[in-house]
């Protein structure tokens, strides 16, 4: 039985005391759930000391929002794949929208940090998704097989479980505009049976896909009720403690 997955992507948001907080209130009111893992994804700079506070919850984990590409050298900013797994880092996010649209990455670097993580025995978290123009010219599906034969669709049958899988359809964040459970349903599974057809049924069925598309304590329930959403890679929510919990108890 796959495994679902909550994870909070704090992105470019709290200082250190409300960093330090936000993971403390989490911790403290967050149940341990059987066969569900919580991520919590704050700024590098915070890394290390979410580490430290979650030491002791083996169903929470931490991770970095990205990595370099490159193992090691002269990249001035750069962190290392290998420099995040040492300070306890499990999950790393790769292949974000925001990285995509702001900083140009193409799938081809995306899957390079993809084998950097993979190589350092970490956890990827693989975002892909289609914008609104894609949408309304019926070029959703292409859009995201395309993002996946260029970057997962390289590793082998071993490789690929270390791999989960995050929608987000760019057109539904922060732009009024609301994908309902039903579309993200219909997605999710077209992932699926897109592993299904590279690496075959058990593994496709054994690969936690998650939601990425303004998913909130209102909306959380309605869409960790379908059958191949195994979870939630959260925005803004999760920068909210109570808000965070509420949609950890929408689990079906």
């Amino acid at each position: 039985m796959r495994k679902k997955i909550l994870a909070g992507n704090w992105k470019m948001n709290l200082n250190n005391y409300e960093a330090n907080n936000l993971a403390k209130e989490i911790l403290v009111n967050s149940q341990k759930k059987e066969k569900i893992d919580i991520v919590l994804i704050p700024s590098y700079i915070y890394l290390s000391n979410v580490v430290s506070l979650c030491v002791n919850r083996p169903d929470i984990f931490v991770g970095s929002q990205d990595c370099s590409a490159y193992a090691s050298g002269a990249y001035t900013s750069e962190v290392s794949a290998n420099m995040l797994r040492n300070i306890g880092v499990k999950y790393v996010l790769l292949g974000h929208s925001e990285r995509r649209s702001y900083s140009f990455e193409t799938n081809e670097k995306i899957l390079q940090k993809i084998h950097q993580v993979i190589n350092n025995k970490m956890n990827v978290i693989f975002c892909c998704g289609e914008s609104i123009d894609h949408r309304n010219e019926n070029k959703h599906f292409d859009w995201i097989e395309k993002q996946i034969k260029e970057t997962i669709f390289y590793l082998s049958a071993e490789e690929i479980k270390n791999v989960i899988i995050a929608y987000e359809p760019i057109w539904a964040i922060g732009t009024g505009n609301t994908a309902t459970s039903s579309q993200a349903q219909e997605m999710h599974a077209f992932i699926r049976n897109l592993i299904k057809s590279k690496y075959g049924e058990f593994i496709a069925k054994s690969i936690s896909i998650l939601y990425g598309g303004s998913c909130n304590p209102s909306n959380a329930h309605d869409l960790f009720s379908k059958n191949d959403i195994d979870g939630g890679l959260i925005g803004g929510a999760s920068l909210k403690s109570d808000d965070f919990i509420q949609i950890l108890a929408s689990f079906k």
